[in-house]
């Protein structure tokens, strides 16, 4: 079998490509975090309970477990800067289809184009994620990867503030109360009118990603250079096909990615919606302020990693901070805004419930985890390195199914006490910090 790995382009400069690659992380970080404002909306245009409104995130995330053999496949075939352009196209054909959502306000219209935009994006993961590792030198591709990182969670700063301002301005009218109130022909005509709201912003949306996609066929990105692997990594032993398994730091590492990127999707992607059920007049803006903190955390992260923290250590303490928040959520106060106030009230910033602080809190647990479970489930792996790779990319799967888990409690017992689900997935984390990647043999 002749396996290749990437190497870095002979001769490139870094600044240039690094530049494209972080717009397309800005690109992605946009179209993953509208959907923490889109859940509420589309809440109310088409009538759904919690568990309902959660499809979104079940129907965006499940396309990185689906397409993501596909698109190795596709970018083996055409290279990774044809991917990157199909990547672009997909997501904008992605975006078109909102359109004929938005005009016939059908819920599983909206899901299909959900799950279209997500396909592109998983063919641009697969291309740009070791397309940044490739064009500089190795021992400099964590401080490029956290520099990616930083333009990805600050699109989901960005993002919930232009979609409030596009789309949730004078929403008085379209509040719960105020629909549940009228007769089901007007309802029905002030749902309709709502859901008009998303055709600009998407065609402008289309229509971006569209120019992107020219700009980077027509740029000077090169392919990056590939060439055979060491063939002893290669050759020495036999690789099985389930011998992966037998590795049980790579195998606990994946479930411990499951869980994680539940989680981060919970306190992304939900928190607009429990502050629009708490009635917070800006729930609309509120997945940034779990960015913002997301943003803090990566900035912590390269700070003081590895100068004056371990991987394991930042791993230890998102974990036991990711416990304490997750508490925080299910039992602070929804009404009080004292802890928010004390934090942030004095900058002008709009203060929230303690509740609500707690959730967004749950970003600054959440940033180093990606980062630091990877080189400790990868660690010793030798020929199943890459099996142990894809394992990994499999957890990803987390989070279409535990944000579907919260909606189905939320319905069942109230939205806060709903957020109890995310306990077991930080003691998951904290396990797998403390003593699942240290284990070599079950």
């Amino acid at each position: 079998m002749n396996t290749k790995t990437l190497t870095p382009t002979a001769n490139q400069g870094v600044l240039l490509p690094m530049l494209f690659i972080g717009l397309m992380f800005f690109i992605l970080g946009f179209a993953t975090w509208l959907n923490g404002s889109l859940i509420p909306f589309l809440k109310l245009v088409c009538e759904l309970n919690n568990f309902q409104a959660l499809w979104v995130a079940f129907a965006f995330y499940i396309a990185y477990t689906v397409m993501a053999l596909p698109s190795a496949a596709i970018l083996a075939r055409i290279g990774y800067k044809n991917g990157m352009t199909v990547g672009l196209g997909v997501m904008a054909l992605g975006a078109l289809c909102f359109i004929p959502a938005a005009k016939s306000g059908l819920y599983p219209v909206f899901l299909l184009a959900l799950f279209t935009l997500a396909s592109g994006m998983t063919l641009m993961q697969t291309a740009i994620n070791p397309y940044i590792v490739c064009i500089g030198p190795r021992e400099s591709a964590a401080m490029r990867i956290s520099i990616m990182g930083l333009f990805n969670k600050g699109a989901g700063i960005v993002v919930p503030l232009v979609f409030t301002a596009l789309i949730l301005s004078g929403m008085e009218r379209f509040s719960e109360p105020a629909m549940a109130a009228l007769d089901p022909a007007a309802r029905e005509a002030l749902r309709s009118e709502l859901s008009q709201r998303l055709v600009f912003p998407y065609a402008v949306m289309a229509a971006g990603l569209l120019a992107f996609m020219a700009l980077i066929h027509f740029s000077s990105l090169r392919e990056p250079e590939l060439e055979a692997a060491d063939a002893s990594a290669s050759s020495s032993g036999d690789v099985t096909r389930w011998g992966v398994f037998r590795h049980p730091q790579v195998v606990l590492g994946a479930l411990a990615l499951f869980g994680y990127v539940g989680v981060e999707v919970i306190a992304g992607d939900t928190i607009a919606l429990y502050g629009q059920q708490l009635g917070v007049a800006h729930y609309g803006v509120l997945t940034s302020y779990t960015m913002g903190f997301m943003v803090l955390g990566y900035l912590l992260g390269v700070a003081l990693i590895p100068r004056r923290l371990s991987q394991r250590t930042a791993l230890v303490l998102s974990g036991a901070s990711g416990l304490l928040f997750a508490v925080g959520v299910a039992l602070a106060s929804p009404t009080s805004t004292a802890w928010s106030q004390a934090l942030f009230g004095w900058a002008g910033v709009p203060v929230v419930p303690d509740t609500v602080l707690c959730l967004a809190l749950l970003g600054l647990s959440n940033a180093l985890v990606w980062p630091a479970i990877w080189p400790l489930a990868l660690e010793g792996l030798g020929k199943y390195t890459a099996a142990g790779s894809a394992l990994l990319i499999m957890g990803i799967a987390g989070g279409a199914l535990i944000p579907m888990l919260y909606g189905h409690f939320a319905d069942a017992w109230t939205p806060q006490r709903g957020y109890w689900v995310m306990l077991p997935w930080y003691g998951l984390i904290l396990f797998y910090a403390l003593f699942g990647s240290r284990l070599r043999k079950w």
